[in-house]
């Protein structure tokens, strides 16, 4: 990041109170988090705990494009907007160490809260710093993996099931590995539906925020990528670089350039639901979160569209997303957010969560015995779930993120240079990063 502000949490955590005090007329919280379906969902959970606490709670929603930079210059100023931050998992670390999250260990402790109650994949990447350390800066809120969505019709059409197997020797099913997913996307390039030209895939390749690398990373994953020497942090060469990375790499510039619709060069979330929503794909990748408005679309859900998780290549892996909930240091009201953080974590609230179209973290949602039964696409977020690897969570992942969003974009979608160079130059960056953050 090109701006910190160190902030001491005022007066050390032993000022909370962790007694949960009886609410007042006035109380009232302010959650912010991203504009989009879940949000939408939260405010109507978090009506319970108004009529259970007798807190009001206001909502600052801020679409996916600003909200980065709304709400980090918001911490980084040390503002008093927000009393709750569901925030992205990468901020945990510079949030931590820079003071802008309450450290919930103690209130943990006091009100009977346990980790081991949450999914441990969530637990290591929503709430941990340092990470797999038990120190913890949030509450795993909104569980999230990037998955896939297919046009289960196509899929099931007797003439082109027939073709696709007499072209590649296997049926016309949802891609288990990224060479079939390849295959797929290419058979439907170009092709006539009902009258109309579609194409295989919609894909990331967003160049201004994180999405070509969210992309990327899908593939990247697959084939076994890290970004570090497990027994040396900050070791990059030979891993970020690996001949296995590159040709991660140049497979997704060439799913790019065979099987994406026109003009797919700079999209991400919204741009591919609306690819999907209007019939020109075969399939999408996307977040789970989106999934449940797939499936109640009246131009594309029910039996219209099926659900796959990341394909594997040479391991199971999915990119990360979702995010935990954090208390901002900087409120006024750390009290009462506390409070909501509790009930937040209760295994009834989080079934309803679940329910309304939240993403629980909690155990005894996932694990029960009918989870699978819950939605179309329950068992493959599971699935995902417990294989997910995130971007580096390091205060600096800006600087990280930025750079790896050039040198993908640059490769992939401008067409420069090759897969090999841009991941060489992309540890000349991330090295001069962590050299100027004294790490290297």
């Amino acid at each position: 990041m090109n701006k910190r502000i160190t902030t001491a949490l005022a007066g050390g955590l032993a000022s909370l109170a962790f007694a949960i005090a009886p609410a007042k007329a006035q109380d009232e919280l302010t959650l912010c988090w991203a504009a989009w379906d879940p949000a939408n969902a939260l405010v109507e959970l978090s009506k319970d705990f108004t009529a259970e606490t007798g807190i009001g709670m206001k909502f600052e929603f801020v679409p996916w494009t600003n909200f980065a930079d709304r709400f980090l210059n918001e911490l980084n100023s040390g503002g008093k907007l927000c009393d709750l931050l569901i925030g992205d998992s990468q901020w945990i670390g510079g949030s931590a160490e820079n003071g802008h999250y309450v450290k919930l260990n103690d209130f943990f402790d006091a009100q009977g809260i346990s980790m081991d109650d949450f999914l441990p994949a969530t637990v290591y990447a929503y709430s941990t710093w340092p990470k797999g350390s038990p120190n913890y800066w949030a509450l795993p809120a909104m569980g999230d993996a990037l998955g896939w969505i297919y046009r289960k019709d196509w899929f099931a059409r007797p003439e082109l099931r027939e073709e696709f197997k007499a072209r590649h020797g296997r049926d016309l099913a949802p891609p288990q590995t990224w060479t079939e997913l390849r295959e797929v996307a290419e058979f439907f390039q170009g092709r006539e539906i009902d009258g109309k030209k579609v194409y295989g895939a919609a894909i990331y390749t967003e160049r201004g925020s994180e999405g070509i690398t969210m992309g990327v990373t899908a593939a990247l994953y697959s084939w076994g990528f890290q970004y570090e020497n497990p027994d040396k942090p900050y070791d990059m060469q030979g891993y970020v670089n690996s001949p296995a990375a590159a040709e991660a790499l140049a497979f997704y510039k060439d799913l790019y350039e065979c099987c994406t619709p026109p003009g797919h060069s700079d999209a991400y979330m919204v741009a591919n639901l609306d690819a999907y929503k209007s019939g020109q794909v075969a399939m999408q990748m996307n977040w789970f979160a989106f999934f449940p408005g797939i499936a109640k679309d009246p131009a594309v859900g029910g039996e219209k569209s099926g659900f796959f998780v990341n394909p594997r290549q040479v391991i199971e892996a999915s990119t990360l997303g979702g995010q935990g909930i954090s208390v901002v240091s900087y409120s006024d009201k750390k009290d009462q957010a506390l409070r909501y953080i509790e009930w937040f974590a209760k295994p009834d609230v989080q079934k309803k969560w679940w329910s309304l179209g939240g993403y629980s973290c909690h155990n005894s949602v996932l694990e029960d015995p009918g989870f699978a039964d819950t939605a179309p696409f329950a068992a493959d977020f599971l699935k995902a779930m417990s294989g997910v690897k995130d971007f580096w969570q390091e205060p600096a992942y800006a600087s990280l993120l930025q750079s790896m969003q050039k040198r993908v974009h640059d490769y992939v979608v401008a067409d420069k240079g090759t897969a090999q160079e841009a991941l060489d130059k992309m540890i000349e960056d991330w090295v001069e990063v962590f050299e100027d953050e004294g790490k290297l």
